[in-house]
């Protein structure tokens, strides 16, 4: 009998651990382990799943037009250079499976989102992982990581699990610095938390070699719906568009999630709450001996002592009805990220790190 195998690098693929939602034996359990907007959708996104729910027996569109539209017109985009996704993941997934393959490397930093080495495996291209410098993307590093076999750059900006950001002449550096055949992907999963930021769009409109990735899962507080969208030249959209399923996103996706685009007093309050909590928790907490850097994004990475201080203190929080997510995995053992609640979730949590620290004393 045949042995059926898997393709090249599947089995290099860790399955994904989500963040956990519920602590056994403890009630009144806070969950700010997954970067989730604390106050939900938009309320005119209920309004837009009564009226889609009318419509389940129908096919969606295939092109997505309306929320492309949509998306062109809060952002001053062209429709055409947008491709809409199962969360920003699944364009993520486009672009590798499009233009990475075996005997290709695909770039990604040192404490970059899980999901760049694990879509290099996916598409049987060779992951590369560049150090960063203090928790910071540096472009030197990738620059000098790139090769003949180079296809594909990954970058967050900001950036999971740090948080930190690089200005955009720093990214601009990056894409003309790239060898010629090099796509640079900046996802902007926290683009809208940043005030007057682009995420990369007008690069993406001056360069040829640039794809910007966005999602609805985290300002806009639909991430158990999970929509997504990428922004590149029409070129690679119709390169993209090849490998997406036509039905990849029903009724209820596409219509909730222009909703709560087109609602933007609620982004904006959303953005300014973030904004607010983040600054008087990453004081809170460096008042109480964990330091963070300055966050682009509704998170912070706490750094702690070491390891078994970052365990202990997750492990208090946990006893105090308190998730937070332990980042280990993306070499940072000795920090916990934390994402910003809404105003009594974070005084929870500073008070809880702060018995712990007075304990640990």
């Amino acid at each position: 009998m045949t042995k059926i195998t898997p393709q090249p690098g599947i089995m290099e693929i860790a399955l994904y651990q989500g963040g956990a939602a519920h602590v056994e034996g403890v009630s009144d359990v806070v969950k700010l382990s997954s970067n989730e907007n604390p106050f939900g959708p938009s309320p005119t996104t209920a309004e837009a799943l009564r009226r889609a729910g009318h419509d389940l027996h129908r096919y969606p569109g295939t092109d997505h037009a309306s929320l492309r539209n949509a998306l062109a017109e809060v952002y001053g985009l062209e429709a055409d250079n947008i491709i809409c996704g199962v969360g920003s993941d699944e364009v993520l997934q486009f672009i590798a499976q499009s233009f990475a393959g075996p005997g290709d490397e695909v770039i990604y930093t040192e404490h970059g989102f899980s999901m760049y080495p694990l879509l290099a495996h996916a598409c049987g291209a060779t992951p590369v992982k560049v150090e960063e410098t203090d928790r910071v993307v540096d472009v030197d590093k990738i620059l000098a990581a790139c090769t003949d076999k180079t296809r594909i750059v990954f970058i967050a900006n900001p950036a999971n699990p740090t948080g930190t950001m690089i200005p955009m002449a720093a990214c601009k550096c990056l894409a003309e610095g790239l060898p010629e055949g090099v796509i640079l992907v900046l996802d902007g999963a926290y683009a809208e938390f940043v005030d007057g930021y682009d995420g990369g769009a007008g690069m993406v409109e001056s360069r040829d070699n640039v794809i910007m990735t966005r999602t609805f899962s985290k300002i806009y507080g639909l991430g158990g719906l999970r929509v997504g969208w990428g922004y590149a030249p029409k070129e690679i959209i119709d390169v993209l568009n090849r490998v997406r399923q036509p039905f990849n996103l029903n009724n209820l996706q596409l219509q909730m999630a222009e909703a709560a685009l087109r609602d933007r007093a609620y982004t904006d309050k959303c953005r300014a709450e973030n904004a607010r909590m983040r600054a008087w928790l990453a004081e809170a907490l460096e008042g109480h001996g964990v330091p963070s850097d300055p966050s682009s994004t509704n998170f912070l990475l706490a750094r702690f002592a070491d390891e078994k201080e970052a365990n202990a203190a997750d492990a208090y929080l946990k006893s105090q009805g308190l998730i937070v997510r332990k980042v280990a995995g993306y070499g940072l053992p000795h920090c916990l990220r934390i994402t910003i609640g809404d105003e009594p979730s974070c005084r929870r949590v500073a008070h809880a790190i702060g018995q712990f620290k007075g304990g640990a004393a």
